[in-house]
């Protein structure tokens, strides 16, 4: 069924619900493939072994949680963008209801097991100035998004120092295609003046 896969038309994003499981969904994408995937180049041969292992495992699980408020932080910065522009004058006003909004979704989560609350309080801690810091510059292309997440995602990969090459590279490469990928479908399914819209309306309701 796979390959007629692509006779299946997207659903548009319209409301705020949608957008949020869109940013949800694909900043636990973009970590945890990226984590499966190099996790497995490095095991080779013996990547099924390895990643059946109890051990492996709960390293894993660790990863893939700590590395995902990063992914909140890149895909949220990528949805960013495409709002801004419509921000008109009122770009502070939107960027506080806009780090709500992400900063809600991180909340849909109870505190993971393998982080710990202390850490995972300070996920969220900054998560929130990463987002707020968004407002200090232009809008990032999406391919110059990853580059100051890049060396801290790079080092939470479940596997030992020791075992690590010089991939850094490869795993921005993968970062940058996989937020324009993510950047493309965003724009064929959202009309974004409409759905800034709804942001505003949604805090003034609150």
């Amino acid at each position: 069924m796979a390959l007629f896969g692509f006779l299946r038309r997207t659903p548009p994003i319209r409301e705020l619900k949608q957008l949020a499981d869109f940013i949800d969904e694909q900043a636990a994408f973009l970590v945890q493939k990226g984590i499966h995937d190099y996790s497995s180049a490095r095991a080779g041969p013996h990547a099924k072994t390895l990643l059946n292992e109890p051990k492996f495992v709960k390293s894993y699980e660790e990863s893939r949680w700590r590395a995902f408020p990063l992914g909140l932080a890149m895909v949220g910065e990528m949805v960013e963008g495409v709002l801004r522009p419509h921000a008109g004058a009122d770009t502070r006003a939107f960027l506080d209801e806009y780090i709500d909004l992400v900063l809600s979704i991180f909340d849909r989560y109870p505190v993971p097991e393998p982080v710990g609350k202390d850490a995972w309080l300070d996920a969220r801690s900054e998560l929130a100035l990463r987002l707020d810091q968004i407002g200090l510059h232009p809008a990032k292309r999406v391919i110059d998004i990853p580059e100051q997440y890049v060396k801290r995602y790079f080092e939470m990969m479940p596997i030992h120092e020791s075992m690590r090459t010089r991939d850094i590279g490869t795993t921005l490469g993968y970062l940058k295609l996989t937020l324009v990928n993510m950047h493309e479908e965003l724009t064929k399914r959202m009309n974004a003046a409409e759905m800034l819209e709804k942001i505003r309306n949604a805090s003034r309701a609150a």
